[in-house]
């Protein structure tokens, strides 16, 4: 199956830990002509679906079944034919936890895999964690689950509502990707190092995997690099994608792009708390050049 085109467009999935920037890549790359997604923020309910009863988002790839493959293809070639679009772009921050299954489902795909520090990662997603559910959010992503799947996703969302609302420890139930041992952690751990394990957990088997792969099949994009100089990264994102536009068109797609977010979730944790995340997870943050 390798090399060999499985949808009627050119699959590339952005792949990064929440709150990491993959909003940010894939609303600059589908601003482009010919370029689109999903009118939501991820799928992944789409890529659950035949797994929806497995426990986590660490699928394995020998779960890619081949009804699995042709379903969630299709759901590309319904993005290609609706926005007349030859390259699909597709970002499901779970997809982390599983590229080996995604590459079976999408053998042609491309990878864009965008890593930021990951305490500032962590400061970010704390908020999240406490955040109401958005319920616009959730109704725009709702339209793509599949229909055999709605009553167990109707049930983990009544669940998720009630726990926020009902709960002491005045948090979401669940929120980003589902870990083998989530609820070990979440018992036995501050929900600050929860997020940190969980930002350690998703780029870190997404780093292995991709360093087994084809290096013309994967990009490593630095989130800092992105926001501080958006243009040149642009455009060796859009070299590698073999995407050709102009300067106005670059520079008009990453004129909202930013970088006062940099630092931000490190200084909101505090210097105590940075210290006991960095002596948790200062391995992966060495290994991508963050300071410990």
């Amino acid at each position: 199956m390798r090399g060999q085109k499985t949808t009627d467009c050119e699959p590339v999935v952005i792949i990064g830990a929440p709150r990491s920037g993959t909003n940010m890549l894939r609303d600059i790359l589908t601003s482009f002509e010919g370029v689109a997604t999903w009118p939501c923020d991820e799928i992944n309910y789409i890529w659950r679906h035949g797994n929806v009863r497995y426990p986590s988002d660490e699928i394995p790839s020998e779960l890619a079944h081949p009804r699995v493959q042709q379903y969630i293809r299709r759901q590309f070639d319904w993005v290609a034919r609706h926005y007349s679009a030859r390259m699909v772009i597709e970002k499901t921050c779970a997809n982390s936890l599983r590229v080996p299954f995604v590459d079976a489902v999408v053998p042609d795909a491309r990878y864009l895999f965008i890593h930021r520090d990951g305490l500032d990662v962590v400061g970010s997603a704390v908020s999240r964690w406490k955040a109401p559910l958005d319920i616009p959010y959730l109704a725009r992503k709702a339209r793509f689950v599949p229909a055999a799947d709605l009553p167990h996703y109707g049930g983990r969302y009544v669940w998720n509502r009630l726990y926020r609302v009902l709960s002491r420890r005045e948090r979401l139930a669940f929120w980003g990707p589902q870990l083998d041992n989530m609820q070990e952690l979440l018992a036995n751990h501050p929900l600050d190092e929860v997020c940190a394990v969980q930002w350690q957990r998703c780029v870190e088997r997404a780093y292995t995997t991709f360093l087994e792969m084809d290096p013309s099949r994967w990009l490593a994009v630095s989130y800092e690099n992105m926001v501080t100089t958006p243009e040149r990264e642009l455009e060796r994102i859009l070299d590698f994608l073999g995407l050709a536009f102009s300067r106005d068109a670059r520079k008009q797609a990453v004129r909202e792009v930013s970088a006062t977010s940099v630092g931000k979730g490190r200084k909101a944790l505090g210097d105590a708390e940075v210290r006991r995340l960095g002596s948790l997870v200062g391995d992966t943050l060495g290994r991508f050049g963050y300071a410990i």
